[in-house]
């Protein structure tokens, strides 16, 4: 069993890697071969534990104990005390026994205290390159269930009993797409997972991926036959290397074993995968874009009707997910239906992992029920706000997600409140915003992400896009005027109204929302020429406060276009027509003399 053998599995995240410049492995290499236990403990590998506030981060296996790596500084003592504290039955570790007090359990940390973890509950806890690992932990057997004991159509109306809803951003009924998919008798048929996971800031599928794949092929290898698809393909964006290597490692593996190929499990069924690294393109994500780019074509998405479960990949039926709802399907069919809806709501069933980001304390993957509210994640899971600042906005559902304020607070997490709230569930992102934001901004930025990766296929987008974002920069250069408003209100609706694809109906949320909640901060930079946040450069006027300048001349010294004069012993000018707003002078003055 998994369980007898003693691991420690660590992180190798980028944010992990370079928090305080430590080679993890290379430190647990080395203590353990003091310590005379290289031969009888593995280092597994893994992309991330979740918590990533607290990295870098290692995990002890098997029970989920977690702590951080602070520093180099008497790492081997104090790996000693912890190996000792965890008894494995073949630790080469003999002292005096510890209790388990002296380690926190990952279910103890404040972080996790409120998470359900379905579809990451095998992260950390089994190496994502062993399907021996996996297999020991219940994977496969969902496969064996489903083509041993369940129709096809068995398997689908189970999927329908449990109300998984697409876990990529619209919400679908699954199992209703798949009953769709099934429906039409035109062969081949293909089962698409959508890896391509662009949202700023979003990393929920890369986890899986890395962490997981297995759960994702069987989910698919589930799907096809559920449909009666006999291949499949995987969308990974080619940014996510370790990803793909991970996903070829198991398809390989599950070939070798008799999960992929032919006649799987001796049934008589065949599927098989393929992957497909995407070049990076955001509109790849929008469903048939991502079947044109399988194609060999420009990435572009195309009307609706027909829908791809009927016209998809070369014109065949189709029955296309996201990574996240593909590995909840294991899990469903292995414990069932009704286990499944007794998480979350009535109407959003089961959990969902975010990605919790910006100006809160505790920064990672969260996989909380649906229906929880956003307070909770934030204030509880997330740690509150970092530093002395106030909560000003969230913003859900990535570029083309909405911004909630303060009294949104209470909303529970599901498809249609954020909806009803200008919002969106979207992929999972969750961008925490203080007082030190300019939602003007903050809108500016997300219909500049908008306009860089539109595919300019459709006028809406093309010109309404560009529009919008010079009505923008115009009031965030000062520039401004009262009829601004209505205009960039007017064109977000018609944009919203009559884009080609749903990412250009989206396009305009982070617009009309900000206009909806926080008009207030619209209006000063038009009427009075200020940006609240002190953000707007070209809002803004530098000057030395002379009783906080200590005279030491630096801010003169590195100012780029010579707009502050100094002697020694005087108070420094800022010459305000020459002054360019770099805010060089604010970053070097260690008195924090400019305001």
């Amino acid at each position: 069993m998994i369980s007898s053998v003693s691991k420690i599995a660590y992180c190798t995240s980028a944010k992990c890697k370079f928090r305080k410049n430590i080679d993890v492995r290379a430190l647990l290499e080395k203590a353990l071969d003091e310590l005379g236990g290289r031969d009888r403990i593995d280092l597994v590998e893994t992309e991330c534990l979740i918590s990533c506030y607290q990295g870098p981060s290692i995990m002890f296996l098997p029970g989920g104990k977690v702590f951080q790596v602070f520093s180099e500084d008497r790492f081997t003592e104090t790996l000693r005390s912890f190996i000792e504290a965890q008894r494995h039955p073949l630790s080469p570790f003999q002292a005096e026994p510890r209790t388990d007090g002296d380690i926190p359990g990952i279910e103890n940390l404040d972080f996790f205290g409120r998470q359900n973890l379905v579809v990451l509950r095998n992260r950390g806890h089994i190496d994502g390159e062993s399907i021996e690992e996996y297999i020991a932990h219940d994977g496969y057997l969902a496969l064996y269930k489903a083509l041993t004991v369940m129709t096809a159509e068995e398997v689908i109306g189970e999927m329908k009993r449990s109300g998984l809803r697409g876990r990529g951003g619209a919400g679908f009924p699954t199992g209703v797409k798949w009953e769709e998919a099934r429906k039409y008798r035109r062969f081949p048929k293909y089962v698409i997972c959508n890896g391509d996971e662009g949202d700023p800031g979003a990393f929920m599928d890369r986890s899986i991926m890395e962490s997981d794949p297995h759960a994702v092929l069987e989910g698919m290898i589930i799907c096809g036959y559920a449909t009666g698809a006999r291949q499949g393909y995987i969308y990974v964006r080619a940014e996510y290397p370790l990803a793909l290597r991970m996903l070829r490692t198991a398809i390989d593996s599950a070939r070798e074993k008799g999960f992929l190929g032919r006649n799987i499990l001796g049934t008589g069924f065949d599927f098989d995968v393929d992957i497909y690294p995407g070049a990076g393109a955001f509109v790849c994500g929008e469903s048939t874009a991502l079947m044109f780019s399988i194609e060999g074509k420009r990435g572009m998405p195309r009307i609706k009707p027909p829908r791809s479960t009927e016209s998809g990949l070369w014109g065949n039926p189709t029955c296309l997910n996201n990574v996240e709802t593909f590995a909840n399907v294991p899990r469903i069919i292995l414990q069932g239906a009704a286990w499944f809806r007794n998480i979350g709501t009535a109407d959003s069933t089961g959990t969902k992992v975010f990605s919790l980001t910006g100006a809160v304390r505790n920064v990672g993957l969260v996989e909380v029920p649906m229906g929880t509210d956003l307070r909770t994640i934030i204030f509880q899971i997330g740690g509150g706000i970092r530093g002395n600042a106030r909560f000003k906005a969230v913003q859900l559902g990535g570029p083309s997600g909405g911004c909630l304020t303060e009294k949104h607070l209470h909303l529970p997490v599901t498809f249609d409140s954020l909806q009803d709230a200008g919002a969106m569930m979207g992929s999972g992102g969750i961008v925490v915003m203080d007082d030190t934001n300019c939602m003007v901004d903050v809108a500016r930025f997300f219909t500049q992400f908008c306009v860089d990766e539109s595919c300019g296929k459709c006028v809406p987008c093309r010109v309404g896009l560009n529009a919008m974002l010079e009505i923008l920069e115009k009031i965030i250069e000062g520039r401004g005027e009262p009829e601004d408003l209505e205009r960039l209100e007017g064109m977000a609706q018609h944009v919203a109204a009559t884009a080609h694809c749903g990412l250009g109906q989206a396009a305009p949320n982070p617009v009309l929302s900000t206009l909806r909640y926080f008009r207030d901060e619209y209006e000063a930079h038009i009427r009075e020429k200020r940006c609240p946040a002190r953000v707007c450069v070209d809002l803004l006027r530098f000057e030395v406060d002379g009783e906080a300048c200590r005279r030491c001349g630096l801010c003169a010294r590195v100012c780029p276009v010579d707009a502050i004069t100094w002697k020694k012993g005087d108070v420094a000018v800022i010459d305000r027509d020459r002054c360019i707003r770099c805010k060089s002078c604010i970053r070097a003055c260690r008195f924090k003399a400019i305001v």
